[in-house]
């Protein structure tokens, strides 16, 4: 079950469909490949980020998220782009149309999780041109504009 602002909004509407405010970040390595983490409710991969909380900016939430997801700390390099053409429906009935600021970051500390955590099974770094099952179309989306933008 979610929790803080996003469970609170379910606990009351259900899996009715929301539109909600997201953060990504885009973290490069030394060979240009892009930190992705496989997510443990969907078994797909994704981007660190998520859901932004009440009062937060999208560049505070991609920061908080980064953290969470992956274990690094990270601070904003640039905004890349605003996407907002992504439904998706959760295993769990939840659906969503994320309106997502994606941004290139970069790491300022902390490390890559070495356990499996509530959200995150694993992650790791892939090329641009060789991208493991990917969460949905907005994933997809924002990969292929990174490939070209960063």
């Amino acid at each position: 079950m979610a929790t803080g602002y996003i469970g609170d909004i379910r606990r009351l509407v259900g899996h009715m469909p929301l539109i909600l405010n997201t953060a990504g970040g885009i973290l490069l390595n030394d060979k240009k490949q892009v930190l992705l983490n496989l997510r443990t409710d969907t078994h797909n991969w994704s981007l660190p980020g998520g859901y932004m909380e009440f009062g937060e900016t999208f560049a505070q939430t991609c920061v908080r998220e980064y953290k969470e997801d992956s274990g690094v700390d990270v601070e904003i390099v640039r905004p890349l782009k605003l996407f907002d053409e992504g439904i998706f429906t959760y295993p769990n009935g939840d659906k969503v149309q994320n309106v997502t600021q994606l941004f290139l970051v970069k790491k300022v500390g902390g490390g890559l999780l070495s356990a499996e955590t509530d959200e995150t099974i694993e992650l790791d770094y892939f090329d641009f041109d060789q991208l493991p099952p990917l969460l949905n179309q907005q994933t997809e989306d924002m990969l292929a504009f990174a490939k070209d933008n960063v």
